[in-house]
């Protein structure tokens, strides 16, 4: 494919081209992504990466696969049953993969590694700005709905080890808000200081096996239910068209792999966009069977009164469902760090580029920047996660930002790309493309409206 450099002159934005004056970018612990050459950015250039095709796959599916398995059951409810819900993953999923691959054709275009600086060589020095705002929002408000998930947990697994009644009030030391915040001072706050996350690189292994044990300890369940267990109403249909839509955020947090999609992309031995296109089908169709096997039966399983989280649903005694629920804690102990990292790493770009302060300076300024930063990022999220106890708020607003990642940012990169081909060569398929790009941006910007305005406006209304 032909290279094509789109908006490749930084003088052009009043940008030095000192990478200590551009933002620390989102990184895959999993990759290799070290700045690029002219001349290893070419198609033939060596050293194109050492991840093979299966590899990327097993990233993109790991990226992609998380505790947003959690929700799915009460996505199918909000869609209005088992159909609607099978239908609106599967439309949702040709332009989920379209993204992916827009995002690969314009790092090739721009020659740059990572989501947020293609964002800004692709559209320009506004856009980028708002890239790496809502990449901070993204993870500082995944980051509480860690927290949530934690407590959440610890509450069922605390009755049964108490052996006292759900809802009953325990000693002080049992209280959620003690048990939270104890948690996260001892695990997560000594994991997030660290400058670097290599050492998380282990963690993946444990995340993937969480979610494959949950997704069957949910298909189980419902195939063998507890007696104890009955299942509300079954939808059939949904009550209007907004309750489909309204269901369009969970989905959209689950499958947001796209921030890290651009450094695997650029870590593979043969970055090609048509290699690429099969990679991220095959990464999403897994990750669709995950999806929908524990939507499904989660759903069919309690019906409509399936709790935002569904293994609240299930019953505090429930020894198999308890193991999972360990596992989602240990995952999220390890995302958290991880999350935060890549929030941080914005934040310090974007501070930096505004003071004008190149990257080589005094390390004893950047440790003390470093701390202070990871100290209100923790307190912020441990204290809004303390007050904020329903996960399904948080997912819907965090939701629509993920939205913006999957269609927004990716079509705008596809309209900018095309309009910057109109004075070259201009095929047949220009029009299709750009009505395409138009459409994402259109779709995104819808479903990102309508979450912040149900967050809005309903909370303040109830």
């Amino acid at each position: 494919m032909a290279q094509v450099s789109i908006n490749s002159d930084y003088s052009e934005w009043g940008l030095s081209t000192d990478a200590g004056e551009r933002a620390r970018l989102l990184q895959s612990p999993c990759v290799d992504t070290a700045p690029k050459t002219e001349w290893e950015a070419s198609p033939g250039g060596p050293d194109r990466g050492t991840t093979s095709t299966l590899g990327a796959v097993f990233i993109v599916v790991n990226a992609c696969l998380g505790a947003g398995l959690l929700n799915f059951p009460a996505a199918f409810s909000t869609a209005g049953g088992v159909a609607a819900g099978i239908a609106l993953q599967m439309g949702m999923l040709v332009f989920i993969i379209s993204g992916l691959v827009i995002l690969a054709y314009c790092s090739q275009a721009s020659n740059e590694r990572t989501y947020q600086e293609v964002v800004w060589a692709v559209c320009g020095k506004l856009t980028g700005v708002l890239c790496e705002v809502a990449i901070a929002v993204y993870t500082f408000g995944t980051c509480i709905a860690f927290l949530i998930i934690i407590g959440d947990q610890q509450d069922k697994i605390i009755a049964v080890m108490a052996k006292e009644p759900e809802g009953a009030s325990g000693p002080w030391y049992t209280d959620r808000k003690f048990t939270i915040s104890l948690t996260a001072f001892l695990f997560i706050l000594p994991l997030s200081i660290p400058r670097e996350i290599g050492f998380q690189k282990y963690a993946s292994f444990l995340s993937v096996v969480g979610t494959w044990y949950v997704t069957a300890i949910v298909i189980i369940k419902y195939i063998w239910p507890d007696k104890e267990m009955t299942p509300g109403d079954i939808l059939t249909r949904p009550a209007s068209w907004m309750a489909v839509f309204n269901a369009m955020p969970t989905i959209c947090f689950g499958f947001q792999c796209h921030v890290s999609s651009v450094p695997v992309f650029n870590s593979m031995q043969q970055p090609e966009v048509k290699t690429w296109g099969g990679v991220v089908t095959a990464a999403m169709v897994i990750a669709l069977a995950v999806y929908m096997g524990t939507g499904i039966c989660g759903f069919l399983t309690f019906g409509a009164a399936v709790d935002p989280d569904v293994l609240l649903s299930y019953p505090s005694e429930d020894m198999a469902v308890a193991v999972a629920r360990a596992f989602i804690i240990l995952s999220v102990l390890t995302s958290y760090p991880i999350l935060h990292f890549c929030g941080r790493a914005v934040v310090e770009g974007l501070w930096l580029r505004y003071q004008g302060v190149p990257v080589e300076e005094d390390v004893g300024r950047e440790r003390r920047r470093r701390v202070l930063q990871t100290l209100v990022w923790f307190l912020l999220t441990l204290l809004l996660a303390l007050f904020i106890p329903d996960i399904g708020k948080v997912i819907s607003v965090i939701g629509g930002l993920a939205a913006c990642f999957i269609f927004v940012f990716p079509g705008l990169c596809l309209i900018q790309a095309k309009l910057s081909e109109m004075e070259e060569v201009k095929p047949a398929s220009w029009w299709v493309l750009v009505s395409y790009g138009v459409l994402l941006v259109t779709l995104g910007a819808f479903i990102f409206g309508q979450t912040t305005a149900n967050a809005i406006f309903v909370d303040l209304l109830s």
